[in-house]
């Protein structure tokens, strides 16, 4: 089973965390992050975007001159879609793009973007988030202590108020408790720091 240090808000070793091989150690499959990746961010669209075709564009309700005898092309309305300011033709209308993903590829898609966070050495295990109160600078000092350049997931095992709204005003910093972590989430931040009691969590919903 794959180990790794467990550090505090200062940045240093107080100890190591054994994890879950089933968890933390599976094999990462490209297509099933990719399948994981694609239906959520699917599920993400509204697709409440519409145009008015003709039977919606207002007017038009006259044909704007006889049918014949006038050398004109005949025409029925004003609305129609050659016309400025008529209907549009086959334009885009609200549509469902949701897409239903298995529970157990959901899950797989988790364990396979979290093992991968492990072998690639980004995963920093954190004792626990002291911050009491909402301050932005307390979450830069513990990242910084733990040396943590650029885009961070920080996970905890619940919904810390305080560490999600000082964590929230950094650019590339996300805080989200352990039950909500996803696939897109967890592969577009370079690293993910993570509390105990968050691997405990995480072991527990996805062993």
């Amino acid at each position: 089973m794959p180990k790794v240090a467990v550090y505090n808000a200062a940045g240093e070793q107080v100890g190591e965390l054994e994890l879950s091989e089933k968890v933390f150690g599976v094999d990462v499959k490209p297509a099933v992050l990719h399948q994981a990746v694609v239906a959520q961010l699917a599920n993400a669209r509204q697709g409440t975007r519409a145009t008015k075709n003709r039977a919606l564009v207002r007017g038009g309700g006259r044909k704007p001159w006889r049918q014949k005898g006038t050398g004109r092309a005949r025409q029925g309305s004003i609305r129609a879609p050659q016309w400025v300011g008529g209907g549009t033709v086959f334009g885009p209308q609200p549509r469902d793009f949701s897409m239903r993903l298995p529970k157990k590829l959901r899950r797989l898609a988790i364990r396979g973007a979290l093992s991968s966070k492990v072998s690639e050495g980004s995963l920093i295990v954190l004792d626990s988030i002291p911050i009491e109160a909402p301050k932005t600078k307390e979450m830069i000092r513990i990242l910084s202590n733990l040396k943590v350049p650029g885009k961070a997931l920080v996970v905890g095992e619940g919904l810390n108020q305080p560490a999600y709204l000082s964590a929230r005003n950094i650019p590339g910093v996300k805080y989200l408790p352990a039950t909500d972590i996803n696939v897109v989430d967890l592969l577009h931040h370079d690293h993910l720091v993570v509390t105990t009691g968050a691997v405990k969590r995480i072991e527990e919903v996805f062993a």
